[in-house]
């Protein structure tokens, strides 16, 4: 089958189309005939050789976490799931004409594949965070980078949770957040008191979505153990809550299918692109500016 696929660590343009061996769904899982794959931050820092703590690159790797397609295989002991199925969901190199999955969730009523396969990563994610802070409905929340794709999507479920939202984000994108919910602020040098300004009495919780301006944040917090980020992996130095994946998804990807399929989730594709792209993909994520989720597609 055709993938993309990085044999060195490197720029985007390490990237690039080869045949490889289908993958076969071990039991507890599912193959998918891949239509669209998400882009998401980790897959151009895992090819950037970010994660790789200096050890060589041993083969080649197929990026990507999260997919939807067309159930095409199904392992030993899954049920409720049958070949013909349109899912989304996550797994492991996803950036390919067939795809295994971990977790998965029938597509929402109303979602094409390209919507479908920008949900999993920033809704599993962000349902993780709460899940570290569990606020109290009422409770103020403070999302740092809320125009991102898992920023978009914190943005929207906290609300769905009944919390009050306060999102930071560059102020041409404060009016795409007040649609989703959020009170923006500009992120940047002031933000502690700009946020202050709309919550005196402090916030409950902060959704770091960006990894930069800790300081700010725990400030804002008025303590680092209200903080959990996902973008700063020094920030459990301070005393800061880093969550990362790789769990048993299924449950969250229920509720992120529930919140689409009702119109309380979107989170908004800015570019699509086909697989053969996938190094400008990669360059438009890694710049930070998109403002939402990139999509490569498949046909």
């Amino acid at each position: 089958m055709r993938a993309v696929v990085f044999d060195s660590y490197g720029p985007p343009d390490v990237l690039h189309t080869a045949e490889v061996a289908e993958p076969t769904p071990a039991p507890g899982r599912v193959r998918i005939r891949v239509r669209a794959a998400g882009v998401n931050p980790f897959d151009y820092k895992q090819r950037s050789g970010m994660m790789s703590r200096g050890a060589a690159l041993e083969a080649p790797v197929v990026p990507g976490l999260e997919a939807a397609g067309v159930v095409d295989a199904v392992g030993e002991g899954v049920e409720g799931v049958a070949v013909g199925d349109e899912v989304f969901g996550l797994g492991r190199a996803t950036y390919a004409e067939q795809a295994v999955l971990r977790a998965w969730a029938p597509l929402p009523a109303g979602l094409g594949f390209t919507d479908a396969a920008a949900l999993s990563v920033a809704g599993e994610t962000t349902i993780r965070m709460l899940d570290v802070l569990r606020p109290a409905p009422g409770a103020t929340v403070l999302v740092h980078g809320a125009a991102g794709g898992v920023g978009q999507a914190a943005v929207q479920i906290a609300v769905a949770n009944g919390l009050r939202v306060i999102g930071t984000a560059s102020t041409h994108n404060h009016d795409w957040l007040r649609e989703l919910g959020a009170e923006p602020v500009a992120y940047g040098e002031g933000l502690v008191e700009r946020v202050r300004a709309l919550a005196p009495d402090g916030v409950d919780g902060v959704l770091d979505t960006a990894g930069s301006q800790l300081d700010d944040l725990i400030a804002i917090a008025g303590s680092p153990a209200k903080v959990v980020t996902i973008a700063n992996y020094t920030a459990a130095e301070r005393g800061v809550h880093v969550t990362g994946g790789g769990g048993d998804a299924s449950a969250a990807l229920a509720t992120v299918a529930g919140l689409a399929a009702s119109g309380r989730l979107r989170v908004r594709v800015v570019r699509t692109l086909p697989l053969e792209q996938a190094a400008e993909a990669h360059t438009l994520s890694e710049a930070r500016s998109s403002g939402g989720k990139i999509v490569l597609t498949v046909s």
